[in-house]
């Protein structure tokens, strides 16, 4: 694995190529996501990467209705909300993601348990080019 600093625009990076990656504590062993350079646990400073695989659970989410301009610009709204939620790895780390592919006018028929994969949302071109974590179900 190539040597990046464990910061918000490494994690970027990976994400851009459609990778999730955490840190591991070389220390204790502990894992983090979003990765972080120093561990909570031992408090130790020796991290390495360390890449999910992308799948988990779902085990909280909340639908959205009046979401912030970005979002109303990706055509969110009161009649279309989106769908936030926490997700559990199966490497038992869990991360907070916006949650595709489920009826977000019906948040009863979501279900807490739901087996989730990882999927990447480009969004832009050139400078103005982002990729953000999702995760849908399998």
């Amino acid at each position: 694995m190539e040597e990046r600093a464990f910061i918000t625009a490494s994690y970027e990076q990976f994400l851009n190529q459609g990778k999730l990656m955490g840190s591991r504590c070389k220390k204790c062993g502990a894992l983090f996501l979003p990765p972080r350079p120093i561990c909570i646990n031992c408090f130790g400073s020796e991290m390495e990467w360390a890449q999910m695989k992308g799948k988990g659970k779902l085990i909280a989410f909340t639908c959205i209705a009046v979401g912030p301009p970005f979002m109303i610009q990706e055509g969110y709204s009161r009649e279309h909300p989106y769908c936030v939620g926490v997700v559990e790895l199966e490497e038992g780390v869990r991360i907070d993601s916006r949650i595709e592919g489920v009826d977000t006018t019906k948040p009863e028929a979501i279900k807490i348990g739901t087996p989730l994969t990882v999927e990447f949302l480009h969004r832009g071109e050139g400078e103005k080019s982002a990729t953000f974590l999702a995760f849908k179900p399998l």
